[in-house]
């Protein structure tokens, strides 16, 4: 299984509209596949144009790492070391922080990652979670 463009795009929409429920500053939000590969990405406007790196770095180290970004957050704080050269190995693409949230099927296998920034990190995760499973997945914050 693979998170299908209908799946990103209904992650994206209902993502947004979250954000817009809870009254959020502007998001911008990325789903990507197993392979760490852009599936789709929207920012509202307002957002400043430099989230889409953001967004993708947060989900590029959750699909990347089979890591969530609180998790990867938590590996951070614990040893920075290894956070350091896990950056240096992806070329500095990985930005270890809630928001980066991995996609699950239903045998617990992941199959992409949704990165939300625009907001607090946590409030970016809320509204990714929030955007997974309105399409019917497994999101892991």
């Amino acid at each position: 299984m693979a998170v299908s463009l209908r799946d990103a795009r209904t992650i994206i929409e209902k993502a947004l509209e979250k954000g817009r429920a809870l009254d959020l500053n502007p998001l911008s939000v990325v789903v990507l596949d197993a392979g760490g590969h852009v599936q789709a990405f929207e920012r509202e406007d307002g957002a400043a144009p430099g989230r889409f790196s953001i967004a993708h770095g947060k989900a590029y180290g959750a699909v990347m790492l089979g890591m969530a970004g609180s998790a990867q957050m938590a590996r951070a704080e614990a040893q920075g070391y290894f956070m350091a050269a896990v950056n240096g190995v992806f070329g500095g693409q990985v930005i270890p922080v809630p928001g980066g949230v991995l996609v699950r099927d239903d045998a617990g296998v992941v199959i992409g990652a949704v990165g939300v920034t625009g907001d607090t990190s946590d409030n970016d995760a809320i509204a990714a979670l929030f955007g997974i499973e309105a399409a019917g997945l497994a999101g892991e914050i």
